[in-house]
């Protein structure tokens, strides 16, 4: 018996305002995959959907083999990462990161230790003491990446974390998430209006518009002979 796609969804339907989506897709474990497509096309709706945060008016959304409908965003094995990283300005990087373990804080000697080795792995040991606002940007978006790293959830959901970060940084990190992906077996979606990220990172490109997937497949491929709207979004023929 084949093994389940760590990610399905089946004729998945939502309406925003005017705009009908609808979505298949299937994503094997391990992949490390790029949503593109313009302002509003939908590409955030289609992670919500995954993550929880938004339900869907008929489809299936099954991770693992496993059908989500009813299950809650904590409950989902999906970790999501957003542009607004949403670190406590009155928290160290340590708690804001020990966050991802228990929302109490209460952690023991263990869990302090993934702690800690998270922020090793994102490169900021020797920073657990300081608190978000004497972080640069790129410091406090390794903080966030850090506390995804802690819930180790096997599906991570990437919205454009690194938006508000240079060309130079932005690709940087997403290669540290490809090494962590690959080192823990995770399998990474993420959402950018940079081609050029999904060029350097990602085996795979979805093309979004209008609320549709219009184009799917690896990523050398698809940009070396766009078409149609892939085609007009990338400025190409």
């Amino acid at each position: 018996m084949p093994e389940p796609a760590m990610l399905e969804l089946s004729a998945v339907a939502f309406r925003y305002e005017d705009m009908r989506m609808l979505f298949d897709l299937r994503v094997a474990r391990g992949e490390c995959i790029a949503i593109i497509g313009p302002s509003g096309a939908g590409k955030s709706t289609l992670l919500a959907l995954i993550a929880g945060f938004e339900q869907p008016e008929a489809g299936r959304i099954a991770i693992e083999g496993r059908d989500m409908a009813g299950v809650a965003p904590a409950r989902r094995p999906v970790t999501s990462l957003f542009q607004e990283h949403n670190l406590f300005a009155h928290l160290t990087l340590a708690q804001n990161v020990g966050l991802g373990l228990d929302p109490g804080l209460s952690l023991d000697a263990a869990q302090k230790a993934q702690v800690r080795e998270a922020l090793a792995h994102v490169g900021l040991t020797g920073l657990e003491a300081r608190r978000p606002g004497q972080l640069s940007g790129g410091e406090r978006q390794r903080a966030a990446l850090a506390r995804s790293l802690v819930r180790n959830k096997p599906l991570l959901l990437l919205d454009e974390p690194f938006a508000a970060l240079g060309p130079a940084q932005r690709l940087e990190m997403l290669d540290l998430v490809n090494a962590i992906a690959q080192s823990r077996g995770f399998t990474v979606l993420f959402v950018s209006h940079q081609p050029e990220d999904a060029r350097h990172a990602a085996g795979r490109t979805i093309f979004i518009d209008g609320g549709r997937i219009q184009a799917d497949g690896p990523t050398k491929e698809l940009f070396a002979r766009p078409s149609g709207p892939l085609a007009a979004y990338l400025g190409a023929g």
